[in-house]
């Protein structure tokens, strides 16, 4: 059948178009012989071209009249393999074939994608002579495919790296593989997120991942002014730098950028509502890496990135608020305990009136109050009224007894510790000057400290700040320190035992407080304050003290002051066994302590003996005598007793 008569088909012969009869398959393939979007030919049986539309020949960027006559090979070259694969498998089989193929258009060199359907066209023997094919264009739904594959990636990469964060707020931990997710899709080889240190305007390392690196770029700190990172950090706004724009800056990371063989770069600012908290940043060793339209992706990244720090950061200042609550409320759960000794000052002696009316005085303000003192003569006390009528009694008032605690402790109860700081530091510690932060610490026995220590008190106390042991990180307070001492500071500056500086910045207003010897007349109150508050804790009624009694407490000397005095009438509501005090008087003595120290050591020997004597009720030997309690022989204890003339009647 001649072509221009074909039903539908062509109007009149086309010159690209063989007079040869067409069957009903050529007539399918003359339908659309002349159509715009689908390209068309027909070869013979020596795959020769004997037929082939416009639109093919623009794919193979070959004119129609000189596809005609020549074979596929040599027209498409290398590309004919395929071609004649199929081709000769049709002439056998007379089965029609589809396969795909890619074609690198010549007029603009770059690949399409196509879709080839082969049809075998028989004569009127019923023999395949030749082979209609039908080509159709698939790029626009392969780069669709592409696109598709692409964001599918990216997709499922920031749903891992979203669960990664999520379940993991420590990014240094996570960020390895972090980066293993970002180069599945961006093939970077060099990774690392760095956070702004607003003190120093540092960018500091915090997390890196550089496999094939020589260690060059693995420098803790950056110049943020300078860096690439600190371009992008500045700016707010993710960069891309070429190899040019890194070898241009000037500063030490970009040279060792450079060094490492890195030729792009891009960062991306970890931004949150607070402000930016650092920089990621991704490097390749190939030229033009990154692309504008990866900067949406790593934003994303980047987002949760500092969502994940941020949450870090919060989750650690919790941390360490509980354990601050926790050791503030095991702290004063002791101190309660303790206040009762101490309930208030009692007396109302010219000499305790005046110290009470310096407390009055320096109380309102925020004043270092040194308060000297011997021992048991309630500093302590003095201290907690001080706090309790400042402006800080609604806050914490924390004590620490340097004296208490060993020289080599005493800095990590004072300013606390981290973690692994030294052996058995097992976890973080929250100091005492902490823990009083905004209300009153108070350094009891401050002259114990050691000279090691002074230097970094005296700071602490000058600038309001320490670091933690084991930590770099600087904590500022604001704390109010009121210290107490029974030593003659100023003796032991002299002696080289106190630093002249930590004495003057505590000795802001010193304040005195008198032993009880020289308030004697404050010690029938003291009895009887200190009779009701034992007789009620016992559930004893004791409604007198003696007059000689009195007078027996009246001479006493009171070494231990008040604290003595305590201990005696405690001891003394004890043994009383109806309504009227006894005292063991016979512990007192009513003249002052010899100054003699052989008279002294020999005074206490024979009172220590005499004590146990009485409690043993004479007996000397046996598991339950005074030689036993004593560590002593029966015959040691004989002869000691008539060296230091104890008789029955002293102990009876």
């Amino acid at each position: 059948m001649a072509p221009d008569s074909v039903e539908g088909g062509l109007s009149s012969p086309s010159p690209f178009f063989s007079p040869i009869a067409l069957n009903e398959s050529d007539q399918l393939i003359a339908a659309y012989f002349n159509s715009s979007h689908v390209g068309l030919c027909i070869l013979d049986s020596e795959l020769r071209y004997i037929a082939v539309n416009q639109k093919l020949a623009e794919i193979h960027g070959v004119s129609a009249a000189d596809h005609l006559g020549k074979t596929v090979r040599e027209i498409l070259g290398d590309v004919a393999d395929s071609i004649e694969a199929k081709s000769r498998q049709i002439l056998g089989t007379e089965t029609p074939v589809d396969f795909q193929m890619s074609i690198k258009l010549r007029t603009e060199s770059v690949y399409g994608h196509w879709i080839a359907h082969y049809v075998p066209i028989k004569d009127d023997s019923g023999n395949v002579a030749r082979i209609g094919v039908i080509v159709v264009e698939i790029t626009a739904q392969k780069e669709l495919e592409k696109s598709l594959r692409r964001e599918t990636d990216r997709l499922q990469m920031l749903l891992e790296v979203s669960s990664l964060l999520s379940s993991n707020w420590n990014i240094q931990q996570v960020f390895p593989q972090v980066s293993a997710r970002i180069r599945r899709v961006l093939r970077q080889e060099f990774a690392s997120f760095t956070l702004h240190d607003a003190a120093t305007g540092l960018l500091i390392c915090h997390g890196l991942d550089f496999p094939l690196g020589k260690g060059i770029a693995a420098a803790v700190s950056i110049n943020a002014t300078e860096s690439p990172a600190g371009l992008a950090l500045q700016r707010r706004t993710a960069m891309i730098f070429s190899k040019a724009q890194i070898g241009a800056s000037d500063s030490e990371i970009a040279r060792s950028f450079v060094a490492e063989g890195l030729q792009s770069l891009c960062c991306v600012p970890l931004l949150r509502p607070r402000g930016p908290l650092g920089v990621l940043v991704l490097g390749s060793t190939r030229q033009n890496a990154f692309h504008p339209d990866d900067l949406s992706l790593l934003d994303q990244v980047a987002a949760q990135l500092a969502a994940a720090i941020e949450n870090h950061r919060a989750a650690a200042e919790i941390e360490v608020l509980k354990r601050r609550l926790s050791e503030e409320k095991k702290y004063l759960e002791g101190e309660i305990r303790a206040a009762g000794h101490f309930s208030e000052m009692v007396g109302d002696s010219a000499v305790l009136t005046k110290a009470l009316a310096q407390v009055s005085t320096v109380a309102g303000s925020d004043a270092t109050v040194l308060i000297l003192g011997e021992t048991g003569t309630g500093k302590e006390l003095v201290a907690r009224a001080i706090h309790s009528m400042s402006r800080r009694a609604h806050k914490n008032f924390i004590k620490i007894n340097c004296a208490a605690i060993p020289t080599g402790l005493l800095e990590s109860e004072l300013f606390g510790h981290e973690k692994g700081a030294f052996t058995g530091a097992v976890s973080q510690k929250v100091g005492r000057m902490e823990l009083a932060d905004g209300g009153t610490l108070f350094l009891d026995e401050i002259g114990e400290i050691s000279l090691e220590l002074q230097p970094k008190l005296l700071r602490a106390l000058q600038d309001q700040e320490f670091e933690r042991l084991g930590s770099t990180r600087t904590l500022k307070v604001n704390v109010r320190v009121l210290a107490a001492t029974n030593r003659d500071l100023r003796r032991s500056v002299l002696e080289h035992h106190f630093r002249a500086d930590l004495f003057y910045r505590l000795n802001v207003f010193p304040i005195l407080i008198p032993p009880l010897r020289e308030r004697r007349e404050d010690i029938p109150l003291l009895v009887r304050y200190f009779v009701r508050k034992f007789a009620l804790r016992m559930d004893r009624h004791i409604e007198t003290v003696p007059s000689e009694t009195m007078k027996a407490l009246m001479d006493w000397t009171w070494p231990g002051n008040v604290r003595e005095l305590e201990n005696l009438i405690e001891r003394s509501v004890i043994l009383s066994e109806g309504a009227v005090l006894s005292v063991p008087v016979y512990e007192l003595r009513s003249q002052a302590p010899t100054s003699d120290p052989d008279a002294t050591l020999e005074s206490a020997e024979r009172e220590h003996i005499l004590r146990a004597l009485r409690e043993t009720h004479g007996v000397l030997s046996g598991p339950d005598g005074a030689a036993h309690r004593l560590g002593l022989k029966r015959t040691t204890l004989q002869s000691k007793m008539q060296r230091l003339k104890i008789t029955k009647s002293d102990f009876s």
